[in-house]
């Protein structure tokens, strides 16, 4: 008896749901510096003074790197501070681009940060929304089947454990600018996207509706 239930709890204790997405945390730097950054943008774009620079996650926002690996994506998102060759949002504050979750070209889902931790990845929206980067497009314009099967997975795993009441893709991100989300302060920020593709989000929209 003893025998079966040791071996019942080492059966519980290496399951693994198969409907819950694989996810390797590669976490980027969080340091202090980041941390200061991310309240000083949470308080100047969104008028959210805040001890932590938590979220509640109400929206998943969708997008590609425009950044051909994983490692490049990573090493792009690790510095605390935005690079020099953001000048088209550096205006904005120093605070580098990020996204809490990273998918590679063969489907592996990285998760760069906590999930509730705000990252910068869209304009007006970031106090609400989890950000999932897609590395790619590869060279006919698209993202990959893998990375759909994972953003279907990744996508779906979100919407059961936060209130998820939209999923954008950032595109889309400029149709919320009347919406009670949006809390960007600054209305000459704004710009043009085209990620993930139109094609993209209505597969995946297919697939989680």
């Amino acid at each position: 008896m003893l025998i079966i239930l040791s071996f019942l709890l080492m059966q519980s204790l290496f399951y693994q749901d198969p409907s819950l997405p694989k996810i390797i945390d590669r976490p980027i730097s969080f340091d202090e510096q980041r941390i200061e950054l991310t309240l000083e943008y949470l308080a100047s774009h969104y008028g959210l003074t805040q001890i932590k620079p938590t979220i509640l996650p109400r929206m998943v926002v969708v997008h590609w790197t425009a950044i051909p690996t994983m490692e490049a994506t990573f090493n792009t998102f690790n510095p605390s501070t935005l690079p020099n060759a953001r000048a088209d949002i550096q205006s904005a504050g120093s605070l580098n681009v990020s996204s809490q979750f990273l998918v590679d070209t063969d489907g592996t889902i990285y998760r760069l940060m906590p999930e509730t931790t705000m990252a910068r990845h869209v304009i007006g929206l970031n106090h609400c929304a989890i950000g999932i980067e897609n590395v790619g497009p590869g060279a006919d314009g698209k993202l990959t089947p893998a990375q759909l099967e994972a953003n279907v997975m990744l996508v779906t795993y979100l919407q059961k454990k936060y209130p998820i009441e939209f999923v954008i893709g950032h595109y889309e991100y400029q149709d919320f600018v009347d919406h009670p989300l949006w809390l960007e302060k600054d209305a000459g920020y704004r710009t043009e996207k085209v990620d993930p593709g139109v094609e993209f989000m209505e597969d995946l929209r297919k697939r989680i509706d």
